[in-house]
Protein backbone atom coordinates (compact mmCIF):
# COMPACT_ATOMS: atom_id res chain seq x y z
CA UNK A 1 0.00 0.00 0.00
CA UNK A 2 1.09 2.91 -1.09
CA UNK A 3 1.95 6.18 1.46
CA UNK A 4 0.23 9.47 0.53
CA UNK A 5 2.22 11.96 -0.54
CA UNK A 6 1.24 14.89 2.19
CA UNK A 7 2.29 12.13 4.93
CA UNK A 8 5.66 11.45 3.16
CA UNK A 9 6.38 15.01 2.61
CA UNK A 10 5.87 15.70 6.28
CA UNK A 11 7.81 12.91 7.26
CA UNK A 12 10.59 13.44 4.93
CA UNK A 13 11.38 16.91 6.66
CA UNK A 14 13.31 16.43 10.30
CA UNK A 15 11.74 17.54 13.43
CA UNK A 16 14.38 19.86 13.91
CA UNK A 17 13.27 21.54 10.37
CA UNK A 18 9.79 21.65 11.83
CA UNK A 19 10.68 23.53 15.14
CA UNK A 20 12.65 25.99 13.57
CA UNK A 21 9.83 26.72 11.08
CA UNK A 22 7.51 26.69 14.01
CA UNK A 23 9.84 28.93 15.64
CA UNK A 24 10.36 31.85 13.02
CA UNK A 25 6.52 32.13 12.67
CA UNK A 26 6.26 32.68 16.38
CA UNK A 27 9.26 35.72 16.06
CA UNK A 28 8.31 36.92 12.53
CA UNK A 29 3.91 36.91 12.90
CA UNK A 30 4.17 37.03 16.41
CA UNK A 31 6.74 38.52 18.33
CA UNK A 32 8.70 41.41 16.07
CA UNK A 33 4.99 42.94 14.93
CA UNK A 34 3.94 42.96 18.78
CA UNK A 35 7.94 44.36 19.77
CA UNK A 36 7.08 47.11 17.18
CA UNK A 37 3.46 47.93 17.85
CA UNK A 38 2.78 47.99 21.78
CA UNK A 39 6.52 48.26 23.09
CA UNK A 40 7.56 52.19 23.48
CA UNK A 41 9.96 53.29 21.40
CA UNK A 42 11.89 54.12 25.16
CA UNK A 43 12.00 50.17 25.70
CA UNK A 44 15.56 48.50 24.91
CA UNK A 45 12.93 45.86 23.38
CA UNK A 46 11.07 48.56 21.02
CA UNK A 47 11.56 46.89 17.52
CA UNK A 48 12.19 50.08 15.34
CA UNK A 49 11.09 51.57 12.36
CA UNK A 50 14.41 50.71 11.20
CA UNK A 51 14.73 47.03 12.13
CA UNK A 52 11.06 45.85 11.19
CA UNK A 53 11.55 47.71 7.11
CA UNK A 54 14.99 45.85 6.88
CA UNK A 55 13.85 42.48 8.02
CA UNK A 56 10.83 42.71 5.86
CA UNK A 57 13.17 43.79 3.14
CA UNK A 58 15.62 40.41 3.45
CA UNK A 59 12.86 38.07 4.06
CA UNK A 60 11.83 39.71 0.50
CA UNK A 61 15.38 38.80 -1.30
CA UNK A 62 15.26 35.37 0.62
CA UNK A 63 12.02 35.00 -1.44
CA UNK A 64 13.80 35.90 -4.85
CA UNK A 65 17.01 33.34 -3.46
CA UNK A 66 15.05 30.21 -2.90
CA UNK A 67 13.12 31.24 -6.29
CA UNK A 68 16.74 31.12 -7.88
CA UNK A 69 17.70 27.72 -6.35
CA UNK A 70 14.52 25.80 -7.69
CA UNK A 71 16.21 26.98 -11.64
CA UNK A 72 19.71 26.70 -10.57
CA UNK A 73 20.07 24.30 -7.47
CA UNK A 74 17.84 21.74 -9.08
CA UNK A 75 17.69 22.19 -12.16
CA UNK A 76 21.11 23.43 -13.14
CA UNK A 77 19.89 26.93 -15.03
CA UNK A 78 22.34 29.49 -14.15
CA UNK A 79 19.92 33.01 -14.18
CA UNK A 80 21.79 36.00 -14.33
CA UNK A 81 18.48 38.00 -14.84
CA UNK A 82 16.23 37.41 -12.05
CA UNK A 83 16.30 40.80 -11.16
CA UNK A 84 13.96 41.48 -14.20
CA UNK A 85 10.82 39.28 -12.60
CA UNK A 86 11.58 40.90 -8.86
CA UNK A 87 11.42 44.79 -10.97
CA UNK A 88 8.73 43.54 -13.14
CA UNK A 89 6.39 42.40 -10.04
CA UNK A 90 7.53 45.34 -7.95
CA UNK A 91 6.83 47.60 -10.98
CA UNK A 92 3.40 46.13 -11.37
CA UNK A 93 2.45 46.89 -7.62
CA UNK A 94 4.03 50.14 -8.04
CA UNK A 95 1.09 51.13 -10.69
CA UNK A 96 -1.79 50.75 -7.79
CA UNK A 97 0.83 52.24 -5.25
CA UNK A 98 0.96 55.61 -7.55
CA UNK A 99 -2.48 55.43 -7.83
CA UNK A 100 -3.53 55.45 -4.33
CA UNK A 101 -1.69 59.07 -4.19
CA UNK A 102 -5.02 60.36 -5.96
CA UNK A 103 -4.55 64.17 -5.22
CA UNK A 104 -2.32 63.95 -2.71
CA UNK A 105 0.78 64.65 -4.97
CA UNK A 106 3.07 67.34 -5.70
CA UNK A 107 0.53 68.51 -8.67
CA UNK A 108 -2.44 67.60 -6.98
CA UNK A 109 -3.65 65.71 -9.94
CA UNK A 110 -4.81 62.19 -10.65
CA UNK A 111 -2.39 61.78 -12.79
CA UNK A 112 0.73 60.30 -11.31
CA UNK A 113 3.00 63.53 -10.69
CA UNK A 114 6.14 62.17 -13.18
CA UNK A 115 3.09 62.04 -15.70
CA UNK A 116 2.13 65.65 -14.85
CA UNK A 117 6.04 67.18 -14.88
CA UNK A 118 6.15 65.29 -18.72
CA UNK A 119 2.67 66.85 -20.21
CA UNK A 120 0.58 63.86 -20.33
CA UNK A 121 -2.81 64.19 -20.51
CA UNK A 122 -3.90 61.04 -19.87
CA UNK A 123 -2.95 57.51 -18.47
CA UNK A 124 -1.30 54.77 -20.95
CA UNK A 125 -3.43 51.92 -21.82
CA UNK A 126 -1.75 49.32 -19.77
CA UNK A 127 -2.12 51.39 -17.14
CA UNK A 128 -6.37 50.74 -17.45
CA UNK A 129 -7.21 48.91 -13.79
CA UNK A 130 -3.97 49.91 -11.76
CA UNK A 131 -6.35 51.65 -9.35
CA UNK A 132 -7.54 48.00 -8.44
CA UNK A 133 -6.17 46.33 -5.72
CA UNK A 134 -7.24 42.82 -7.13
CA UNK A 135 -5.50 43.88 -10.68
CA UNK A 136 -2.61 44.81 -9.34
CA UNK A 137 -2.21 41.42 -7.65
CA UNK A 138 -3.05 39.58 -11.42
CA UNK A 139 -0.19 41.67 -12.47
CA UNK A 140 1.86 40.60 -10.21
CA UNK A 141 2.07 37.28 -10.84
CA UNK A 142 1.08 37.69 -14.86
CA UNK A 143 3.40 40.12 -16.22
CA UNK A 144 6.93 38.37 -15.03
CA UNK A 145 5.03 34.62 -15.52
CA UNK A 146 4.67 35.89 -19.36
CA UNK A 147 7.50 37.10 -19.69
CA UNK A 148 9.41 34.03 -18.67
CA UNK A 149 7.37 31.93 -20.29
CA UNK A 150 8.00 33.33 -23.64
CA UNK A 151 11.48 33.78 -22.94
CA UNK A 152 12.03 30.80 -21.80
CA UNK A 153 10.09 28.56 -24.53
CA UNK A 154 12.78 29.82 -27.18
CA UNK A 155 15.77 29.68 -25.04
CA UNK A 156 14.53 25.80 -23.95
CA UNK A 157 13.41 24.58 -27.08
CA UNK A 158 16.42 25.93 -28.96
CA UNK A 159 18.76 23.80 -26.15
CA UNK A 160 20.55 26.70 -24.94
CA UNK A 161 21.76 26.02 -21.66
CA UNK A 162 25.08 26.72 -19.64
CA UNK A 163 27.14 30.19 -19.97
CA UNK A 164 25.34 31.07 -22.89
CA UNK A 165 22.25 30.94 -21.35
CA UNK A 166 23.64 32.86 -18.76
CA UNK A 167 24.82 35.30 -21.24
CA UNK A 168 21.36 36.08 -22.57
CA UNK A 169 19.68 36.30 -19.05
CA UNK A 170 22.15 38.96 -18.62
CA UNK A 171 21.59 40.42 -22.34
CA UNK A 172 18.09 40.25 -20.93
CA UNK A 173 18.72 42.50 -17.89
CA UNK A 174 20.21 45.33 -19.93
CA UNK A 175 17.60 45.62 -22.04
CA UNK A 176 15.27 45.32 -19.92
CA UNK A 177 16.51 48.46 -17.70
CA UNK A 178 17.34 50.51 -20.52
CA UNK A 179 14.13 50.67 -21.52
CA UNK A 180 12.54 51.47 -18.22
CA UNK A 181 15.23 54.15 -17.80
CA UNK A 182 13.29 56.05 -21.35
CA UNK A 183 10.47 58.56 -20.14
CA UNK A 184 8.53 57.78 -23.16
CA UNK A 185 7.70 54.07 -21.51
CA UNK A 186 5.38 55.57 -18.70
CA UNK A 187 6.68 53.82 -15.67
CA UNK A 188 8.83 57.13 -14.32
CA UNK A 189 12.36 56.60 -16.01
CA UNK A 190 15.21 57.26 -14.02
CA UNK A 191 12.98 58.26 -11.05
CA UNK A 192 10.32 55.02 -11.12
CA UNK A 193 7.69 55.27 -8.52
CA UNK A 194 7.84 56.36 -5.24
CA UNK A 195 6.30 58.14 -2.83
CA UNK A 196 3.61 56.14 -1.83
CA UNK A 197 1.06 57.39 0.46
CA UNK A 198 -1.77 54.07 0.57
CA UNK A 199 -2.43 50.61 0.32
CA UNK A 200 -6.12 49.95 0.45
CA UNK A 201 -6.82 53.54 1.99
CA UNK A 202 -3.95 52.68 5.08
CA UNK A 203 -1.32 54.62 5.76
CA UNK A 204 1.54 53.04 4.20
CA UNK A 205 4.28 54.20 6.43
CA UNK A 206 2.06 53.51 9.28
CA UNK A 207 3.57 51.10 12.44
CA UNK A 208 0.57 48.79 11.64
CA UNK A 209 0.61 48.68 7.91
CA UNK A 210 4.87 48.11 8.35
CA UNK A 211 4.21 45.44 10.84
CA UNK A 212 1.80 43.49 8.96
CA UNK A 213 3.92 43.94 5.70
CA UNK A 214 6.70 42.37 7.47
CA UNK A 215 4.54 39.44 8.57
CA UNK A 216 3.30 38.90 4.95
CA UNK A 217 6.97 38.78 3.89
CA UNK A 218 7.40 35.62 6.77
CA UNK A 219 4.44 34.26 5.81
CA UNK A 220 5.46 34.23 1.71
CA UNK A 221 8.55 33.15 2.60
CA UNK A 222 7.60 29.81 4.46
CA UNK A 223 5.40 29.45 1.69
CA UNK A 224 7.85 29.43 -0.49
CA UNK A 225 10.27 27.45 1.52
CA UNK A 226 6.94 24.59 2.30
CA UNK A 227 6.08 24.42 -1.63
CA UNK A 228 9.74 24.42 -2.85
CA UNK A 229 10.01 21.16 -0.84
CA UNK A 230 6.81 19.82 -2.35
CA UNK A 231 8.52 20.37 -5.59
CA UNK A 232 11.54 19.18 -5.53
CA UNK A 233 10.70 15.54 -3.26
CA UNK A 234 8.02 14.77 -5.79
CA UNK A 235 8.14 12.93 -9.02
CA UNK A 236 8.53 16.11 -10.81
CA UNK A 237 11.43 16.71 -8.81
CA UNK A 238 13.37 13.63 -9.33
CA UNK A 239 12.82 14.57 -12.87
CA UNK A 240 14.30 17.82 -12.59
CA UNK A 241 17.46 16.53 -10.56
CA UNK A 242 17.96 14.16 -13.36
CA UNK A 243 17.21 16.97 -16.12
CA UNK A 244 20.09 18.98 -13.96
CA UNK A 245 22.52 15.84 -14.14
CA UNK A 246 22.09 14.52 -17.03
CA UNK A 247 19.70 15.65 -19.78
CA UNK A 248 20.37 14.03 -22.33
CA UNK A 249 19.77 10.62 -20.80
CA UNK A 250 16.55 11.92 -19.66
CA UNK A 251 15.68 12.71 -23.42
CA UNK A 252 16.51 8.83 -24.06
CA UNK A 253 14.67 7.14 -21.60
CA UNK A 254 11.24 9.56 -22.93
CA UNK A 255 10.82 12.18 -21.10
CA UNK A 256 10.57 16.01 -22.82
CA UNK A 257 13.10 18.47 -20.66
CA UNK A 258 11.52 21.41 -22.22
CA UNK A 259 8.12 21.06 -20.04
CA UNK A 260 9.74 20.37 -16.91
CA UNK A 261 12.71 23.44 -17.02
CA UNK A 262 10.08 25.93 -18.53
CA UNK A 263 7.51 25.15 -15.63
CA UNK A 264 10.09 25.46 -13.10
CA UNK A 265 11.22 28.71 -14.55
CA UNK A 266 7.81 30.19 -14.98
CA UNK A 267 7.17 29.62 -10.97
CA UNK A 268 10.47 31.03 -10.04
CA UNK A 269 9.92 34.59 -12.10
CA UNK A 270 6.18 34.94 -10.11
CA UNK A 271 7.84 34.44 -7.08
CA UNK A 272 10.35 36.68 -7.97
CA UNK A 273 7.30 39.06 -8.56
CA UNK A 274 5.40 38.30 -5.52
CA UNK A 275 9.07 39.43 -3.79
CA UNK A 276 9.10 42.35 -5.45
CA UNK A 277 5.69 43.54 -4.73
CA UNK A 278 6.04 43.06 -1.49
CA UNK A 279 9.66 44.82 -1.64
CA UNK A 280 8.35 48.11 -2.44
CA UNK A 281 6.19 49.24 -0.15
CA UNK A 282 8.45 48.23 2.44
CA UNK A 283 11.33 50.50 0.88
CA UNK A 284 9.06 53.54 -0.55
CA UNK A 285 10.62 53.13 -3.71
CA UNK A 286 11.42 50.80 -7.45
CA UNK A 287 13.05 52.45 -10.33
CA UNK A 288 15.16 50.52 -13.37
CA UNK A 289 18.57 50.00 -10.70
CA UNK A 290 16.58 47.03 -9.67
CA UNK A 291 17.35 45.73 -12.96
CA UNK A 292 20.46 46.17 -13.76
CA UNK A 293 23.09 43.27 -14.11
CA UNK A 294 24.89 43.84 -10.71
CA UNK A 295 21.70 43.19 -8.90
CA UNK A 296 21.06 39.73 -10.57
CA UNK A 297 24.58 38.31 -10.14
CA UNK A 298 24.28 39.24 -6.47
CA UNK A 299 21.35 36.93 -6.47
CA UNK A 300 23.52 34.47 -7.77
CA UNK A 301 26.08 35.05 -4.85
CA UNK A 302 23.08 34.88 -2.07
CA UNK A 303 22.55 31.16 -3.32
CA UNK A 304 25.90 30.48 -3.81
CA UNK A 305 27.18 31.45 -0.23
CA UNK A 306 24.19 29.82 1.94
CA UNK A 307 24.37 26.16 -0.56
CA UNK A 308 22.74 25.77 -3.71
CA UNK A 309 20.24 22.83 -3.98
CA UNK A 310 19.30 23.12 -0.28
CA UNK A 311 16.24 25.23 -0.31
CA UNK A 312 16.97 26.72 2.91
CA UNK A 313 20.75 27.11 2.40
CA UNK A 314 19.68 30.88 0.10
CA UNK A 315 17.49 32.13 2.86
CA UNK A 316 21.13 31.88 4.97
CA UNK A 317 22.88 33.06 2.15
CA UNK A 318 20.60 36.12 1.40
CA UNK A 319 20.25 36.84 5.05
CA UNK A 320 24.08 37.01 5.51
CA UNK A 321 25.31 38.93 2.35
CA UNK A 322 22.40 41.74 3.34
CA UNK A 323 23.64 42.01 6.68
CA UNK A 324 27.12 42.69 5.75
CA UNK A 325 26.01 45.01 3.15
CA UNK A 326 24.08 47.07 5.43
CA UNK A 327 26.55 47.50 7.47
CA UNK A 328 29.69 47.95 4.89
CA UNK A 329 27.37 50.84 2.86
CA UNK A 330 27.39 52.32 5.58
CA UNK A 331 30.36 52.29 7.42
CA UNK A 332 32.45 51.50 4.35
CA UNK A 333 30.74 52.02 0.89
CA UNK A 334 33.50 52.65 -1.05
CA UNK A 335 34.63 49.00 -0.25
CA UNK A 336 31.53 46.92 -0.46
CA UNK A 337 31.91 45.42 -4.21
CA UNK A 338 35.58 44.42 -3.11
CA UNK A 339 34.26 42.45 -0.23
CA UNK A 340 31.33 41.38 -2.42
CA UNK A 341 33.48 40.07 -4.68
CA UNK A 342 36.34 38.42 -2.78
CA UNK A 343 33.29 37.08 -0.58
CA UNK A 344 32.21 35.53 -3.91
CA UNK A 345 35.45 34.16 -4.97
CA UNK A 346 35.93 32.59 -1.64
CA UNK A 347 32.76 30.42 -1.39
CA UNK A 348 34.25 28.96 -5.12
CA UNK A 349 37.42 27.87 -3.95
CA UNK A 350 36.30 27.00 0.12
CA UNK A 351 32.91 26.48 0.37
CA UNK A 352 31.69 25.34 -2.45
CA UNK A 353 28.48 23.62 -1.32
CA UNK A 354 28.11 26.72 1.23
CA UNK A 355 27.39 27.38 4.62
CA UNK A 356 25.63 24.50 4.93
CA UNK A 357 27.93 22.55 3.41
CA UNK A 358 30.22 23.45 5.78
CA UNK A 359 28.06 23.06 8.38
CA UNK A 360 27.04 19.35 7.13
CA UNK A 361 30.93 18.24 7.11
CA UNK A 362 31.20 20.09 10.59
CA UNK A 363 28.45 17.73 11.99
CA UNK A 364 29.91 14.87 10.13
CA UNK A 365 33.05 15.19 11.75
CA UNK A 366 31.62 15.97 15.22
CA UNK A 367 29.74 12.43 14.76
CA UNK A 368 32.98 10.90 13.54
Amino acid sequence: MRTPFTLRFLSAMPRSGWIAMGLFAALTLVVMPALHLFVPESSPFHVSNYAITLGGKIMCYAIVAVAMDLVWGYAGILSLGHGVFFALGGYAFGMYLMREIGTDGSYHSHLPDFMVFLDWKELPWYWAGSDSFAWALVLVLAVPAVVAYVFGYFAFRSRIKGVYFSIITQALTFAAMLLFFRNETGFGGNNGFTDFKRILGHDITSPEMRATLFALSALVLMLTLLAGRYLVMSKFGRVLAAIRDAESRVMFIGYNPLHYKLFIWTVSAMLCGIAGALYVPQVGIINPGEMSPANSIEIAIWVAVGGRGTLIGPVIGAGLVNAFKSFFTVAFPEYWLFFLGALFVGVTLWLPEGVVGLWKRIRARVAA
